[in-house]
C-alpha cells in the first residue's frame, strides 16, 4: 500500500480522535473514549496551566469535567497508573498485558545488596498493614535527598515495587501517589486474569499502538509502549536483553493484523493495522499539550506532520526558543502555531507568554481559530480573562481576536 504525506497525516489525526464532531457537552463517555483510543494518558505534575493528562480529553471533545478523569481512575478504577510510555494512565484491561514488564522489574532487581533486598521487604509489609500510604508516611522512609526528583530511601523502595508490580497506586493525595497492595486497588477479576506471555503481550501492546498513531514506522510504533528494549532491562551483567520487535512485526504483518506502508518521503517502511480507513479531509481545530501522543516521539511528529517540537520545561530560560510550556495549534491537518501559556489563578488570567505562527501560514486567518479555543479552554479552567504578551509574531493579530 502506498500513502502520500497528506494521507498519512489524515490517518494519524483520525486515529489519534483528531477532527471528530464536538459534543455540546463533554463527560465521563468522552474520557473513556480518550483512554480507549490511546490506551495511555500521560501523567505529569507540572500544573503552569493544566495538569498534562486532563488536556487530551479536553484537545479532542472540548470542555468536560476534570472530576471525571479523577473518578475513572481512582474509584470506577476503569483506568489504573502504571509505566506505559511514561507515568500512565492506562485502560485496566491492559493490566495482563503489563505483567511481563512487572516480571521484567523483578528479575532485574535481584542483584540488589540483603541490605537493600532487606530494606524493600521491610517497606512491602508496611504497605501491606497500613496502606494507601504515601513515602512520606512510611515509618523509615528517610528525607529527601535534593530538588526535583531527589527521592528519599522510602521512595525508591515504593517505586522499585512499584514497577514490580508488588504495590500499585490506590490514589493520589496532593498529587503524591498513595501505595497498597494490588489486591485492594484492582478488581478480582483483573488480578485472576492470567499472564500473558512477554511476545503475545508485545504483540498486543504493538496492535494497540498502531491502532492510535495510524501509521508508523517499527521503530515508532514499538516506542509508544517502549516494547522495543526500554522496558526488557534484566540483570545480566547490567545490560539489556534485546527486543527483537522487528520479529513480532513480521508475524503481526503474517497474520493479517498488521499491513505493511510505503509512505511518500519516509526512507523506512511503515506500518498500519489491516482495514485501514483514510478520511477524505481532516479538520481538526485543537491546543494540544506537551504530552499527548501526537507528540510523544519527535521523530515521528516531524515525519508525519514536518514540525518540529521540543518541551523547553527543562531547558535554560535563556536557551529557550518558544517558552517554557509551549502548546502547539493544530488547525486543519497540520500544526499551524504554538502558543506558550500560563494560568494565573489568582488573578483568573490566561497569560499568553508568547505566541508564533508556523511557517507557510497567515498569522490573521490562524489568530481566529486560535482565539476561539483559548477561550474555550479559559472558561474550562474557570479563567475570566487574557494577558497576551508581544513576544512572538503571533502575538499581536491573536491579542486583537481576542480583544
Amino acid at each position: 500500500m502506498d500513502l502520500s504525506s497528506a494521507e498519512a497525516r489524515r490517518l494519524a489525526l483520525s486515529s489519534l480522535g483528531f477532527g471528530a464532531k464536538r459534543p455540546l457537552r463533554a463527560g465521563a463517555a468522552h474520557v473513556r473514549a480518550t483512554a480507549a483510543r490511546l490506551s495511555a494518558i500521560q501523567i505529569d505534575s507540572v500544573n503552569v496551566l493544566a495538569r498534562a493528562h486532563y488536556l487530551p480529553t479536553f484537545s479532542r471533545y472540548g470542555p468536560y469535567p476534570m472530576g471525571a478523569l479523577d473518578e475513572l481512575v481512582h474509584a470506577s478504577r476503569e483506568l489504573f497508573e502504571y509505566w506505559g510510555h511514561a507515568a500512565c494512565f492506562l485502560p485496566v484491561d491492559l493490566y495482563p498485558l503489563m505483567r511481563w514488564r512487572m516480571e521484567n522489574q523483578r528479575a532485574a532487581s535481584e542483584d540488589v545488596s540483603r541490605k537493600e533486598k532487606a530494606f524493600i521487604e521491610a517497606v512491602y509489609a508496611e504497605v501491606c498493614e497500613r496502606g494507601p500510604m504515601s513515602a512520606g508516611e512510611l515509618s523509615m522512609g528517610g528525607k529527601s535527598t535534593g530538588p526535583w526528583w531527589g527521592w528519599s530511601d522510602g521512595k525508591r523502595a515504593l517505586e522499585l515495587l512499584f514497577g514490580q508490580g508488588r504495590v500499585a497506586v490506590a490514589g493520589r493525595r496532593n498529587f503524591a501517589r498513595l501505595y497498597d497492595i494490588p489486591e485492594r486497588v484492582f478488581p478480582e477479576a483483573v488480578l485472576r486474569a492470567g499472564v500473558v506471555a512477554a511476545p503475545d503481550a508485545k504483540k498486543a501492546l504493538i496492535l494497540r499502538a498502531a491502532r492510535a498513531m495510524g501509521i508508523g514506522t517499527a521503530k515508532d510504533i514499538a516506542q509508544y509502549f517502549h516494547v522495543d528494549g526500554w522496558w526488557d532491562r534484566q540483570a545480566v551483567n547490567g545490560r539489556r536483553a534485546p527486543a527483537n520487535t522487528g520479529l513480532l512485526f513480521e508475524e503481526l504483518v503474517d497474520d493479517g493484523r498488521l499491513v505493511r506502508v510505503r509512505v511518500e518521503g519516509w526512507k523506512q517502511p511503515g506500518f498500519a493495522v489491516a482495514g485501514l480507513t483514510i478520511p477524505r479531509s481532516t479538520h481538526a481545530r485543537a491546543i494540544v499539550s506537551p504530552f499527548d501522543p501526537v507528540l510523544w516521539e519527535r521523530k515521528w511528529t516531524r515525519a508525519v506532520f514536518d514540525f518540529d517540537y521540543q518541551i523547553e520545561i527543562y531547558v535554560p530560560g535563556p536557551k529557550r526558543i518558544y517558552g517554557y510550556y509551549v502548546l502547539p495549534f493544530l488547525w486543519g491537518d497540520r500544526f499551524a502555531a504554538r502558543v506558550d501559556l500560563k494560568a494565573d489563578r489568582r488573578t483568573a488570567t490566561m497569560i499568553v507568554q508568547a505566541a508564533y505562527v508556523e511557517r507557510g501560514f497567515d498569522g490573521r486567518e490562524v489568530a481566529v481559530p486560535l482565539a476561539e479555543e483559548l477561550r474555550s479552554m479559559a472558561r474550562w479552567l474557570s479563567l475570566d480573562s487574557f494577558a497576551v504578551q508581544p513576544k512572538g509574531n503571533l502575538a499581536t493579530p491573536l491579542k486583537r481576536a481576542l480583544a
